[in-house]
């Protein structure tokens, strides 16, 4: 139930950032945050990462929602076995992945905004960040079981 608990707060998170994002910027507008490391750039992406399959969005709609219908079960099913660090990874993944498939269904793109000049070309999002967020957790993971399963 805390799982369901933090999904859906990142969920919301989520979608209040990209609410506040649509109402505040139109398409393509920009605002500094850090001069020209960080700004708030409003980005209407209809593909998936890194802008990959623009125009795609019922093949990637399909196969999103059968991802989180997939790793949803998995984590259920799985649950009791996962440690921490895995349930709070799966949790992320699955907020993120939420996220993103609302806007896809309800908007037909999804809005990015974090921009980070001083890295990268790519706008991002929220749920991109709690997607990487939840890898890295289970990563992090498999590294310390690998650790434990070495010293045993």
């Amino acid at each position: 139930m805390l799982y369901i608990g933090i999904i859906a707060i990142l969920v919301i998170l989520d979608q209040i950032s990209k609410y506040e994002i649509d109402t505040w910027l139109i398409e393509g507008d920009t605002f500094p945050l850090i001069g020209e490391f960080f700004h708030l750039t409003y980005v209407k992406n209809r593909g998936i990462a890194f802008g990959m399959f623009q125009g795609k969005l019922d093949i990637i709609s399909i196969l999103t929602v059968t991802v989180i219908l997939g790793l949803s079960y998995y984590f259920y099913k799985n649950n009791k076995k996962f440690s921490v660090y895995e349930k709070l990874g799966y949790s992320f993944i699955l907020g993120g992945a939420i996220g993103n498939i609302i806007d896809r269904i309800f908007r037909g793109f999804v809005i990015d905004m974090v921009d980070f000049r001083g890295i990268w070309v790519f706008v991002f999002n929220l749920a991109d960040v709690w997607i990487n967020i939840g890898v890295i957790l289970i990563i992090i993971d498999s590294l310390l079981e690998n650790k434990r399963k070495k010293k045993n």
